[in-house]
């Protein structure tokens, strides 16, 4: 008689499966509505659920720089769901623009929202996933999860070879240099504002970050693909306190 036993990726992978179903329904779209609009919705990044279950945490350039007012376009995130997603209008409560993080608060009752971790436990080398929308509302509004690995924990910035690549934005961050974490692992500009979580507890680590970091790491190594980056999860916490909510 032949047993079948299963093996350490078993598990993990039911692990996995488990935090997954936690940390979902805690995860919007981020972007704009107009009704007038074909499409009505535009989709601009992902964003999580955090504090009182009213606000959400997404990247600063994940917002649109104007609204047409005139035409009725608002400031909302979409909640997946059963047929059409929810829209619930928000705003921006608190930023902090250097680090790309920004604090809506949105419309409607509380949801579910994700627990902060502490991120100087993170090691490199340590197993990490993610959840968001990586190509947008094209197949609906279905999020994604992908797993990686943490492969450094690197300032924000690489030194300039020459002057030629200095430029404001470089400039402005190398006098205000922080931490950020390396991923091995492919994600989209969608992704950008998804929650990197311990795939174990579901605890958010860090903020993904396809935009803003690549400008400043990845200038000089001609944006290679497969590596992404996260914004430190302890940079949102700051915006939540500032707010009076508890992380």
């Amino acid at each position: 008689m032949l047993l079948a036993v299963a093996g350490p990726g078993v598990v993990v992978a039911a692990e996995l499966s488990a935090t997954i179903d936690r940390v979902k329904p805690s995860v919007v779209g981020v972007g704009t509505y107009q009704e007038t609009r074909q499409p009505r919705v535009q989709l601009r990044g992902t964003g999580f659920v955090v504090g009182d279950g009213r606000h959400v945490i997404t990247n600063d350039h994940v917002l649109p720089n104007i609204l047409d007012s005139e035409r009725r376009e608002f400031l909302a995130v979409f909640v997946p769901g059963e047929g059409r997603a929810q829209v619930r209008p928000a705003r921006a409560v608190a930023s902090d623009p250097a680090r790309d993080l920004v604090l809506l608060r949105i419309d409607g009752d509380p949801m579910p929202a994700l627990r902060l971790g502490n991120t100087n436990s993170v090691k490199e080398g340590q197993a990490i996933a993610f959840t968001g929308f990586p190509i947008g509302a094209a197949l609906g509004l279905f999020p994604a999860t992908h797993r990686g690995t943490v492969s450094a924990i690197a300032p924000v910035v690489i030194p300039a070879r020459t002057g030629r690549e200095l430029d404001p934005a470089l400039i402005r961050r190398m006098r205000e240099p922080y931490t950020i974490f390396q991923l091995d692992a492919t994600a989209y500009p969608g992704n950008s504002g998804s929650p990197l979580f311990n795939p174990s507890t579901g605890e958010v680590i860090g903020v993904l970050n396809m935009v803003f970091v690549k400008e400043g790491r990845e200038s000089a190594l001609e944006r290679p693909s497969g590596i992404s980056y996260a914004i430190p999860v302890d940079h949102a916490r700051e915006l939540l306190r500032k707010q009076d909510l508890r992380p």
